[in-house]
């Protein structure tokens, strides 16, 4: 094993004395707040459009992605599309450190020394890379989710002369806690699960596979260039975005705020799917899916360039 070299997608793992955890933990953190910094609002629409439901006269309160935006930032101003960013900044560095360093360790392990990894072998790694994010993501996808819808509820209370409460994130996760215990910050916990390893499953072996077809660095590593590995990241993520929309509507409406006693509650992942098909049509598990490709597209073109630049290494002194 000492002879092998360094498996970065295409190419193959090094001898597991030899693999630094701790430098692709600190990329993966790096990676995930700038890029979750540069596409917040467009995931703050994302889930507005997921989240609304038909009013009495059958209208949306939002038409298009470009109409959401709009009234979000008419009614909330520029610190509005960053509703919710805060506890999202905070976990996103363990979430993407969590994802990108566990899926190599995981490939690392499933390597089998002198030959490259299988598809199903990228898969499972991938599989487990996504079960290990879901303890840090979970709670910040709720809490992000209920801050981001807010503001949906806000400006629909102030349509009909009503008034509601500001929240803040502190005084979410103190509600959940005090009413469910530490499980309350896991609601929906298993719709979460299903769709970042489904995600995973895809994303991984397909940035492995797109990144490995461009053209390699002349420094002798064998790494892709910079914007290739941008465009894999960018191609990857936003076919896996649309694969796992319709599980991502699900996880979005169990994690979202209960607007009314007339709005629906979902009692889980089933009945979520049952109540959206019967009532809304198909159509409806794909709501907002261009805004989420659009958001995924930069958020992990922009994650794996900067986890590939090995910023880390650099600044560690540790040979990538």
């Amino acid at each position: 094993m000492a002879s092998n070299a360094l498996q970065s997608e295409a190419t193959k793992l090094p001898p597991s004395n030899r693999f630094s955890l701790l430098p692709k933990i600190i990329n993966g953190g790096i990676a995930g707040i700038i890029g979750v910094t540069v596409v917040f609002p467009l995931d703050l629409v994302k889930t507005r459009l997921q989240n609304q439901k038909p009013g009495p006269d059958g209208s949306f309160m939002y038409r298009s992605m470009l109409d959401a935006f709009r009234k979000t930032y008419t009614a909330e101003g520029y610190f509005g599309m960053y509703r919710g960013s805060a506890v999202n900044i905070l976990l996103i560095t363990p979430e993407k450190a969590i994802k990108l360093a566990a899926n190599d360790q995981f490939r690392h392990w499933l390597a089998i020394p002198g030959k490259p990894l299988t598809l199903i072998r990228e898969m499972l790694a991938g599989a487990g890379a996504g079960l290990f994010q879901i303890v840090v993501t979970t709670p910040m996808e709720l809490l992000k989710i209920q801050m981001q819808d807010a503001g949906r509820v806000a400006a629909q209370a102030k349509l009909e002369g009503k008034t509601v409460p500001k929240v803040s994130a502190t005084s979410l996760a103190r509600e959940l806690v005090a009413s469910k215990g530490l499980l309350g910050l896991y609601r929906g916990v298993g719709a979460t699960g299903m769709r970042d390893v489904t995600f995973s499953i895809i994303y991984f072996p397909m940035f492995a596979r797109l990144n490995a077809l461009g053209p390699r660095k002349k420094d002798g590593s064998g790494d892709a260039v910079f914007w290739c590995s941008f465009v894999s990241g960018c191609v990857a993520g936003s076919s896996a975005a649309l694969a796992v929309n319709p599980i991502d509507v699900i996880k979005t409406r169990l994690q979202a705020i209960k607007k009314s006693e007339a709005e629906l509650e979902y009692k889980g992942v089933v009945d979520c799917f049952t109540k959206t098909l019967r009532n809304e049509g198909p159509l409806a598990f794909f709501r907002g899916g261009a805004c989420r490709m659009i958001v995924i597209a930069p958020l992990f073109g922009i994650a794996q360039t900067v986890y590939y630049l090995g910023v880390a290494e650099r600044i560690m002194g540790v040979k990538k």
